[in-house]
């Protein structure tokens, strides 16, 4: 096991009308004014915002709004708050929505008490890391990113064609209010998208260089089946309290660290995947990733094909056969065949990329990953390795 240094610090509200408690909590500690975000209609449709505001009006708390963050957050609309921010002396972000709403918030925490351009902290070339920010209280409407409690914000710009990110605990949210029941509204392609989402957060930090560990390894195993298990409950049954709570709560622990202490962790699959969400807005991240990481999976198994096969055996039951190549391929099957089940895309064609968009891509990646030559933990890729897991993403000319 590996040295590691790690705290989570948010507290959880978790349950039915946990997003009644914000302002009591707010109240509590101290706050003066708060600053509620969100995006472009359902939480004001659904009736979500008004409880958040009433809660907040019944504790005596203040507070200035900013609406219309979209998917794939872009700077603009942090830069925009940041300016809220700081004319207005907020001291709490409040952002009420999912994890493109959250990061932004997280964007607008640091750039808030930051007096240069809050693109700086995301910039790899810059290698700037914040040591404060704003504090954040999150209400949570759709279990995928995990940045309820995560250390790590993404956010596009569209100017650069780039999407990036930027990690430290500062990031971390004071409290999150979790109220699965939120989730019930959301179509089945947005919860699917979140389970895919909530699966490669573990993915990528059980396949890594490192050596087995058995408590994280046996948690992330324990989160995979709970996933898999409430997954198809939810897709049969929307209303199915106790699947939706079970999957809200992985996706916190999914991506809040646990999985993955006294190992490194990889991330290059998320990496290829932001580089398709930059390059098209309209590609849902968790949907991304149903497709990339199958095809990093079948490229970098040969390097450690036994990480593969205690997986399928525990998450799916497989036999092994004594092949313990040809055992990893049938547990890629498996995970690709579960995200087909719930709806997930299977190839890059299905976004309406093209091969040669991937020569546009492999820059930014590299950009963003140090710009420097080999990337991955779990196996070391040069430029043509990445090349040639994008391809692999595309349909087959014989496929049906």
């Amino acid at each position: 096991m590996l040295d590691f240094q790690w705290m989570s610090p948010t507290e959880f509200v978790f349950g039915h009308a946990a997003e009644e408690k914000v302002g009591t909590w707010v109240k509590e500690h101290g706050y003066k004014k708060a600053m509620v975000t969100y995006g472009k209609g359902s939480v004001i449709r659904s009736g979500l915002l008004d409880r958040v505001k009433k809660s907040l009006d019944d504790a005596g708390v203040p507070y200035v709004e900013m609406g219309g963050i979209r998917p794939n957050p872009e700077v603009t609309s942090a830069r925009e708050g940041i300016k809220i921010a700081k004319a207005e002396g907020v001291d709490i972000m409040i952002p009420v929505g999912g994890g493109s709403v959250i990061d932004c918030s997280k964007a607008i925490a640091v750039g808030a008490l930051y007096d240069g351009d809050v693109w700086d902290f995301y910039d790899a070339r810059i290698d700037k890391t914040p040591t404060e920010a704003l504090a954040l209280a999150v209400v949570l409407t759709i279990p995928a990113t995990g940045s309820e409690a995560s250390n790590s914000s993404v956010l596009s710009n569209d100017e650069l064609d780039l999407k990036a990110g930027t990690s430290g605990d500062f990031n971390r949210p004071k409290v999150a209010f979790m109220n699965p029941e939120l989730t019930e509204t959301l179509p089945p392609y947005q919860t699917a998208a979140g389970i895919t989402d909530i699966c490669a957060h573990i993915f990528e930090r059980y396949f890594s260089d490192s050596p087995d560990t058995p408590v994280s390894d046996g948690i992330a195993i324990a989160l995979l089946r709970a996933i898999r298990s409430s997954a198809y409950r939810v897709m049969r049954d929307p209303h199915d309290y106790e699947a939706r709570a079970e999957i809200m709560w992985a996706g916190t622990l999914a991506h809040n660290g646990i999985c993955s202490r006294g190992r490194n962790e990889d991330w290059i699959s998320h990496g290829m995947e932001h580089e398709l969400s930059a390059s098209n807005t309209k590609v849902t991240h968790g949907a991304g990733l149903a497709v990339i990481f199958p095809a990093w999976m079948r490229y970098v198994c040969k390097e450690n094909p036994r990480r593969f096969v205690r997986l399928g055996a525990e998450w799916f039951g497989l036999v092994t056969t004594g092949d313990d190549l040809a055992d990893a391929y049938t547990t890629i099957d498996r995970i690709q065949r579960f995200f087909l089940d719930l709806g997930m895309p299977q190839y890059m064609d299905d976004f309406g990329f093209k091969p040669a968009d991937v020569e546009e891509m492999i820059p930014r990646l590299l950009q963003n990953r140090g710009g420097k030559w080999p990337i991955g933990s779990f196996m070391k890729l040069n430029e043509d390795d990445v090349r040639a897991i994008y391809l692999s993403a595309f349909k087959p000319a014989d496929a049906e």
